[in-house]
């Protein structure tokens, strides 16, 4: 009698560990995630908006009924001699207002990089004082994995008018002019690339010289999701062992960089929204824009170089 009580107490331990994991990130308010099985109940709500934010030929191959259609070349201002800076509000304004996008309405947006993607959309438009979005937890592959229909057809759109504040607060970005400043303070100043793009060995497309910012720290984006695996978020205990180990506390003014401000804002969004980190900022030229000019200081540019 005694095994088959042991059996089922396991079973029960199993059962609550997952049971735990599943629901781990209910233990904070996390205001900008939604599941898959909660965008299914609201998906056919006409003041929901979905968002495929990958490039348009796998969007056309595949995506979520009803999703529109963006891509970074979507949301960069051009204008400058390096690529990667966010859109002016503007330029956003415009291309949901031709999108169908009302202020009013919600967007959900998703990629398949494990809100690598999406996260950068976030970013920009907590910047410019929109709230209304939400991240897809894991993706199209999530979606798809709780029967979610998937199509090829292109959704047809009307223009819509889509407006954001007069004077946004620019609550998570940080200037090129700022991060120097930074170099000579207590901020903290993180590096979210490889280890290979940190050390100087490889030279990413669009950075004019290999290297990293002075007194960076190194933070891969990717250890914060199963990035092998369904690239879910790791759980909230795994998140914050992740970042304990970097002996940064919780309201360090931190400053958040990578190549072009991508993988950077999906650090940005872990840290402020999942772990409660008080004062980040991420660098919208990153890498990029720091190689292009040469009197800013760099570290780690004088080792054998790999360029892609």
């Amino acid at each position: 009698m005694s095994w088959r009580i042991s059996i089922i107490l396991y079973l029960l331990i199993i059962s609550a560990c997952k049971h735990e994991k599943a629901n781990d990130f209910k233990k904070v308010e996390v205001t900008y995630l939604i599941e898959a099985n909660e965008l299914k109940g609201i998906a056919q709500q006409p003041n929901i908006k979905i968002i495929d934010f990958r490039k348009k030929e796998i969007y056309e191959n595949e995506h979520i009924v009803g999703a529109l259609n963006i891509w970074r070349t979507n949301i960069e201002d051009t204008s400058y001699p390096y690529s990667g800076i966010m859109a002016s509000k503007t330029q956003i304004e415009s291309l949901f207002g031709q999108l169908g996008i009302t202020t009013d309405d919600t967007i959900i947006v998703y990629d398949d990089n494990g809100l690598c993607e999406a996260s950068r959309l976030w970013w920009i438009l907590q910047n410019y004082d929109f709230k209304n979005i939400k991240l897809l937890h894991g993706g199209i592959s999530e979606w798809k994995s709780n029967n979610g229909q998937v199509t090829t057809q292109i959704p047809k759109v009307n223009t819509a008018v889509f407006k954001l504040t007069k004077h946004p607060k620019m609550q998570y970005y940080v200037s090129k002019e700022q991060v120097s400043d930074a170099l000579n303070s207590n901020v903290v100043i993180l590096n979210t690339r490889t280890s290979e793009e940190f050390s100087g060995k490889r030279q990413k497309k669009g950075a004019t010289k290999a290297g990293r910012i002075p007194n960076s720290i190194h933070i891969d984006w990717a250890e914060t999701i199963n990035y092998n695996g369904n690239k879910h978020l790791k759980s909230l205990k795994e998140l914050e062992i992740i970042y304990s180990e970097l002996n940064i506390k919780k309201n360090d003014s931190i400053i958040v960089y990578c190549h072009s401000g991508v993988r950077s804002a999906h650090t940005t969004f872990v840290l402020t929204q999942l772990l409660g980190y008080k004062h980040v900022k991420n660098y919208d030229g990153s890498w990029t824009e720091w190689s292009y000019f040469n009197d800013l200081p760099i570290n780690g540019n004088n080792i054998t170089l790999i360029k892609n």
